[in-house]
């Protein structure tokens, strides 16, 4: 047990720290934060018209019928588009943001480290296994989100390779220590 708590803390440090090194110093996620200098007027328009909330626009309300959605999804073809995740106010608390995000990192290495134990994977397997992990969730959420919201994921997919395959190599080196 001791083993696997040492393994989930530093492979959770290693994922965390990745994942802090991508979205600050190699800035890999800019293209999903883009900025506008009309931002100020965007946000006084949102804050009169929305109440808080993440929006799909153009749109209809919940339960029109199925021909008058097709209606609108083909007029607004070739027209532009939005989603809106829409707060009343700012809230950040960077340190409680970071513990959560931390722990939580933790808690996903080790149950991994459950998995890779459970079934006597050699070093060469546990890095397969961690990237195969790091691909499954980019493909199953962030991939196809974007192929529905045509959103970039490039940064996603790095983080998904780098990430898991740091902790793939921790994992494989330190719990198939004799």
């Amino acid at each position: 047990m001791k083993k696997t708590i040492i393994a989930a803390l530093v492979g959770g440090f290693l994922l965390f720290l990745w994942q802090v090194l991508s979205w600050t110093i190699l800035d890999l996620h800019r293209p999903m934060q883009e900025y506008t200098p009309k931002q100020q007027s965007i946000l006084d328009s949102l804050d009169k018209h929305l109440d808080e909330g993440f929006y799909y626009l153009p749109n209809v309300p919940a339960g029109t019928p199925m021909e008058e959605s097709e209606k609108l999804m083909g007029e607004a073809m070739g027209k532009p588009w939005a989603q809106i995740y829409f707060h009343k106010k700012m809230e950040m608390n960077m340190p409680v943001n970071m513990a959560r995000g931390l722990i939580i990192d933790i808690v996903c290495i080790f149950l991994l480290c459950t998995f890779v134990l459970k079934n006597g994977m050699d070093m060469k397997t546990t890095i397969i296994s961690c990237v195969v992990l790091g691909l499954i969730g980019y493909f199953t959420i962030t991939y196809t989100y974007s192929i529905w919201y045509q959103t970039k994921t490039i940064p996603d997919l790095i983080d998904a390779v780098v990430s898991w395959g740091l902790v793939g190599v921790w994992l494989g080196w330190w719990l198939n220590r004799k």
